[in-house]
């Protein structure tokens, strides 16, 4: 927030880290936002010195109140789709580590207030009003779960 008082709205390229939380029925775990109304898996921006794991297991606690017991890697999104101006103007070209989350505690419960809704869906019907960002890596978790299934 200090480096947008100097910047304003100008695009900013940000590090973020994010977690799909699958249940044990194989839903995964989306909230609808309270600043775009879409829906999207809990992620932000990393903090110095934070690492991406770190990031990811806060922004689920603040976002969703859950606590990641275990995480495993899954993807990277960057580039072009990866682009994004929040409502309020600010722009960001995104390079965000997406984590996997079968293993968590705790109960559904928006702490910060980003969240509107909480809700687990199954992977062959999410909601039509996703975050734009992030279509491409829900594209890539179809196809990691149909190979999965093979």
């Amino acid at each position: 927030m200090e480096l947008r008082k100097l910047v304003g709205h100008r695009c900013l390229i940000q590090c973020a880290a994010s977690i799909i939380v699958e249940n044990e029925k194989g839903e995964i775990l989306l909230g609808l936002r309270s600043d775009n109304l879409e829906w999207g898996y809990s992620g932000g921006s990393i903090e110095i010195d934070e690492t991406p794991e770190e990031c990811a297991t806060r922004e689920l606690k603040e976002e969703m109140g859950l606590e990641a017991l275990e995480l495993e890697y899954f993807t990277v999104n960057a580039g072009p789709q990866a682009h994004y101006v929040y409502p309020n103007g600010d722009e960001v070209s995104n390079i965000e580590l997406v984590f996997r989350c079968t293993k968590y505690k705790g109960e559904l419960k928006s702490n910060d207030g980003e969240m509107l809704e909480l809700r687990f869906f199954n992977i062959d019907d999410l909601p039509r009003n996703l975050s734009k960002p992030i279509i491409p890596v829900f594209n890539r978790y179809i196809e990691y779960r149909k190979n999965l299934k093979k």
